[in-house]
């Protein structure tokens, strides 16, 4: 892909001060100019409407709607703008949920000027750039086994079949009913290949599908 003599960059993130920071740092660069900000995701969506930046720096925890539900909006709608994540946090699912929707990079807001301005114009020619705590979430994905697709009902019912609990607690507990629980039950061993609730626990110690 042809980089254009102007990456044209719109700033997303509730916080001025830090779109501040970012724009002197954009100022600083020659092949670089700031086009738009935005202080939430809503406002982010209509200024990429209307802008069409090459880039989008994209925090993720804002008011009204946050980065990744904007990311998953721009890049739907604009797939040629590519979107970098550039958030305080490292967690594994802010990692995972905006790189699934769409984000090209991810990054950690104690990055570098150097290393932001770099990152810009690989993700202009869509190469991915990642922080150490980003790339290392990524690694812990990779080396974990295959998780069997439960629903969060379905996982919290094995929890509780891990911590020794019959049908009847398990449904005092989550307040449903017996025979919804025996459901569940049913549901849950088809997913994991065994037949009987002393296999599920099994598995489920052995492959840490609980906490």
């Amino acid at each position: 892909m042809t980089m254009p003599k102007q990456i044209r960059v719109m700033l997303v993130d509730d916080h001025t001060v830090v779109r501040s920071g970012l724009g002197a740092v954009l100022a600083a660069s020659d092949d670089m100019s700031l086009v738009g900000e935005a202080g939430d995701g809503e406002e982010a969506i209509r200024l990429c409407e209307r802008l069409q930046p090459d880039v989008v720096l994209m925090d993720l925890l804002m008011p009204k709607m946050d980065g990744v539900a904007a990311t998953k909006v721009i890049h739907e709608r604009w797939p040629q703008v590519r979107i970098i994540a550039l958030t305080s946090f490292k967690e594994r699912e802010y990692v995972e949920g905006v790189l699934k929707v769409g984000a090209t990079s991810y990054l950690l807001k104690n990055v570098s000027a150097s290393e932001l301005v770099s990152a810009i114009r690989h993700a202009v020619s869509g190469l991915p750039s990642l922080s150490p705590e980003a790339a290392q979430v990524l690694i812990q994905k990779v080396n974990e086994p295959s998780q069997p697709g439960l629903t969060d009902r379905e996982h919290d019912i094995l929890v509780l079949m891990v911590e020794g609990k019959s049908n009847g607690e398990i449904a005092e507990r989550l307040f449903v009913s017996q025979s919804t629980v025996k459901f569940h039950v049913s549901n849950i061993l088809s997913k994991l290949g065994v037949t009987s609730r002393t296999e599920a626990v099994a598995l489920a110690v052995k492959h840490h599908l609980v906490n």
